[in-house]
């Protein structure tokens, strides 16, 4: 087991065996590759603060321990002066619940320092920014600008608001995922390693049939690697790359707004439920476990509640 990249862990801490056998046992759960690197970097974290208190051992730590740990990330301040959100400290201390609870059950601690430590509440913030369709339709036209790579990029585009998928999800669609007789994507492994079957619009495979048959084999270098999109150079897309290609075109047409491939999925959860959509129907294309987390667009969908204001209100 190797640790990422994204901070080094103490190798003298008596702590750090007990985490590698931790990151062990969630591969073998099946865990995805996020959720481990994600806790391999919070409990590193936690270890980093641990170390220069005398705490080495998973013994050292108690209920008392973990609360002073906690309201040292609620007290940091990042080098801008930012003290760290609800979001990210909750980030940082829900993989040590995991951690000492894994502990306990497999004997390595007498109790659970952890089963009583309550973590941050997590705001649910409204998308401050939703794409007009008038905005949508800009960006895609512009894309006519880059000629063979610019068919591409709308394909892609056309992808993600049809779909509302993730710049992840996007980036792992293989050929054999897309069926575009019958207008489906399959997404494997989606946030939470959930698989779901989701419908592509019409105009989408279009752009997409037309991508493959005029642009993509001109992308390839080598055996073909299955992905449906592939960069200029024949290779797969990776998150990043795919961000820096959709704000190329935010910025091209003068959309100031943050969020670059998520934008997609908001417009397109937002459009639908404007245009009569079921929220339910909204959940399963967005790949949602809780309904809870998809009704947040109904209260940016305010086109149809505005219209019955106008129309029943006495001071319009």
């Amino acid at each position: 087991m190797t640790f990422s990249n994204q901070i080094e862990p103490v190798a003298h801490s008596g702590i750090t065996p007990y985490l590698k056998q931790f990151l062990e046992w969630s591969a073998a759960m099946n865990y995805s590759s996020d959720t481990r690197r994600k806790r391999e970097y919070s409990i590193c974290k936690f270890i980093r603060w641990c170390d220069p208190r005398g705490l080495d051992r998973p013994h050292d730590i108690t209920s008392a321990v973990l609360e002073r740990y906690r309201k040292y990330l609620y007290y940091y301040r990042k080098p801008d002066g930012e003290p760290l959100s609800f979001s990210t400290q909750h980030s940082h201390l829900a993989p040590l619940k995991a951690f000492f609870k894994w502990l306990a059950k497999e004997n390595h601690i007498l109790f659970n320092p952890a089963s009583e430590f309550e973590l941050p509440k997590v705001p649910k913030h409204l998308p401050k920014y939703i794409l007009t369709y008038e905005e949508i339709e800009s960006i895609l036209q512009h894309t006519q600008v880059y000629g063979d790579i610019g068919i591409r990029d709308r394909a892609m585009i056309e992808t993600f608001y049809s779909t509302g998928i993730r710049r992840k999800e996007l980036a792992a669609i293989k050929l054999h995922d897309i069926d575009l007789v019958r207008g489906t994507l399959v997404v494997f492994e989606g946030k939470g390693q959930r698989d779901r079957v989701i419908p592509v619009g019409d105009r989408a495979c279009a752009w997409i049939r037309k991508y493959l048959n005029e642009v993509r084999p001109s992308l390839m270098v080598g055996d073909d690697p299955g992905f449906l999109f592939l960069t200029d150079y024949g290779e797969p897309f990776v998150k990043n790359r795919i961000t820096d290609l959709i704000k190329k075109y935010l910025d091209a047409v003068g959309i100031d707004k943050p969020g670059a491939c998520h934008l997609f999925r908001h417009a397109m959860a937002t459009h639908m439920l404007e245009n009569g959509a079921d929220i339910r129907y909204i959940q399963m294309m967005l790949g949602h476990a809780n309904l809870n987390t998809t009704e947040i667009y109904t209260r940016v969908s305010i086109k149809k509640l505005k219209a019955v204001h106008a129309a029943t209100h006495p001071a319009t």
